[in-house]
This record gives C-alpha cells, structure tokens and sequence, in this order.
C-alpha cells in the first residue's frame, strides 16, 4: 500500500460498502462511514468492526443533506471518498423515476461540491454495468458506448460518471475512478456479513439462498429459452470480496493521480441461472426448488465483462470461483437467516 488515507464510505453499511469497508481496515486505512440506513442496517457497524480490527465513526445522514454532509466533512476531513450511497433497485426505478433521479445525482453533485470546498481529492464510484444497455459486443470493455440505458436506475449511474468525469476535467485538483460492477454475490468468508435485501429479493443468489433455508418457497426462473447453452441468462457474477478488494486497488491508484479512469470488475466468464443454481445447491447440500416462468422485458441473454484493463492498470483479478461464491452465501445466509436484526 502506498499510504494511508482517511476514506469516507458514503452508504458503508450497505452490501458493497460494508466489505469495502472491512477490506480498507484490513490494508491500513482508516475508515469513516455515513449512511442514512434507508438500505442498511445500524448492526452491521460492530460485525465490520471486528472484522477489520480498527474503529469507524458513523454518521446517519442523507448525502442529499449538503449541510449535513458539509459538517460531517468539517468534522473528519476525508483524504479520499468510496461513493457507494444510492438507490439501486431496478424496477422500482422504472415506477418512480424522480424518486431515483433526484435521491441518486442529488447526492453525488452534493458530494462533489463538499469535496471541492475541503479539498478532497480522490473519488471511487460505484457504477455498474447497467451503463452500457443492451451492449452488442462480449465481453463488454470499457470502450463500448454507455448511456442508452434500459431503466432509470441505470441512467442515474450513467448520468453520474458523465457529472464526475466533467468535474475531473474542470477541478484539476480531483482524480476520480470510476468501477462498473457486473453481479456481485458472495459474503465474507467469516459469515459475519452479507447481502440483506429488503422484501422480496431482486437478484439471484439472494433469492436461491432464501428458497435454500425455507424462507422462499421456489425460484422463478424467467425465460428458459434463451439462445444459451441451457437456454437460461447469463451473466458475470464476481464475489463481493474481490469486488471490495477492487476498490482498494482503484483507491491506491487514484490518490497518485488526477484524472478520470473507468474500469470494468467482473471476472469475464459467464454463468447461466441453471448453473448458479446447480453451484448453489452442491454448497448447501440439496437441491434449491426452481419453476420456469416466462422471460422478462428487457432481460438480454449473455452479458459479461473484458476486465483485462483492471489487471493491466490496477494490478486487480478476481480470483474466487462460483463455488466459492455459493459457499460463502450459504454460510452467511445460514448464521444469518433472518439478516441483521433491526435496530
């Protein structure tokens, strides 16, 4: 590691921002936490804590409140920000658009603007592969056209990397990267934390572990005549924890430079649902329940990333297999059946 940053993770109690968390303690940074645990529970805190051997000051705010971010700021003075905060689920964007619009390039603007009057200088964004639509070219590299997005939630993220990429250019103080997720999944292999959907889950493997403990009856399984080898979606799952480690990476290459960069963080192999399905149900020892039901709108067959320019640059692969993957969920889905409890 090349020094050691005070990190400000806003929405650190999330799924993503949780393990980021753990993993930035774990290489020497010291790490500040804000969220408005509108997605995320306040029992998280302690369980990163100990996981990462160091103490984080929280603050429950909304980075939509400049004046609060303004004084969280004043307070901490971050060398460097992880922008994890945000609304991320996909069909409720699509039935409260303005909701997402002004909630997801609100606080990133707000956030901007507090780290031009303090002057921090380095940002790693949370954006997805959702950016690049309906991409034409596997595997997706990070040259490929962005913005004709499928959905609103999307957008934002597009509109976002636009907002920051002008601002590097403009503030020649700021060094920004900006990661486009493809599917993470996994937990830290303690079982200590996870991912925690509230309600009914939209992604897959949370949902395949619920159906695992019982909690769900079956997995609908949309679409199985896909031009596939079993007909079924497929997609980039990478574990959450090389996701996490990814971040550390961008963060140590950023705060050397100005600038934006963009990078793709995926593993560049793709699985279909049927296979993810199968990976799972060898970790937790029977078979996860599963019906066919009809495809879904916008749902394209195959989508996985190129993330031969992470390694390249940042010196970053994932490296833990599917496998891995289902047995990590298994174990935080199973000390955990319930989540976090509420507080």
């Amino acid at each position: 590691m090349s020094n050691k940053l005070k990190v400000l993770l806003t929405g650190g109690c999330g799924y993503i921002g949780s393990h980021t968390a753990v993993e930035l303690m774990r290489a020497g940074h010291e790490v500040v936490i804000a969220d408005d645990l509108v997605n995320a529970s306040r029992s998280v805190l302690p369980r990163i804590e100990k996981l990462g051997g160091a103490k984080a000051p929280f603050y429950e705010l909304d980075v939509c409140d400049e004046a609060a971010l303004d004084a969280l700021f004043a307070k901490e003075k971050p060398d460097a920000v992880i922008h994890f905060a945000g609304l991320k689920c996909v069909p409720e964007s699509v039935t409260k658009p303005l909701l997402y619009y002004r909630n997801n390039l609100v606080s990133t603007m707000n956030l901007l603007a507090v780290m031009s009057k303090y002057g921090t200088g380095s940002i790693v964004f949370s954006s997805s592969a959702t950016v690049y639509g309906e991409a034409e070219k596997m595997p997706i590299s990070e040259d490929q056209p962005t913005g004709a997005c499928t959905n609103p939630y999307g957008m934002t993220k597009h509109m976002s990397e636009v907002i920051i990429r002008d601002t590097a250019a403009a503030e020649k103080g700021l060094g920004a990267v900006l990661l486009r997720y493809f599917n993470p999944i996994g937990a830290d292999e303690s079982g200590l934390i996870g991912e925690e959907p509230l309600g009914v889950p939209n992604n897959l493997l949370p949902f395949v572990a619920q159906v695992a403990t019982g909690r769900r009856e079956k997995l609908f399984v949309y679409g199985n005549d896909y031009p596939t080898p079993d007909g079924t979606c497929i997609r980039d799952y990478i574990h959450v924890t090389d996701l996490a480690l990814a971040h550390v990476k961008a963060l140590d290459y950023i705060s050397q430079r100005k600038g934006c960069e963009v990078f793709n963080v995926g593993t560049g192999k793709g699985y279909s649902v049927l296979e993810v399905v199968d990976a799972f149900s060898k970790a937790c020892g029977h078979p996860v329940r599963y019906e066919f039901a009809p495809r879904r709108a916008g749902d394209i067959p195959a989508m996985y990333a190129d993330p031969e320019k992470a390694e390249r640059v940042l010196g970053w692969k994932a490296v833990r297999s599917m496998e891995k993957m289902c047995e990590d969920t298994w174990r935080w889905q199973s000390n955990n059946p319930m989540g976090y409890e509420k507080e």
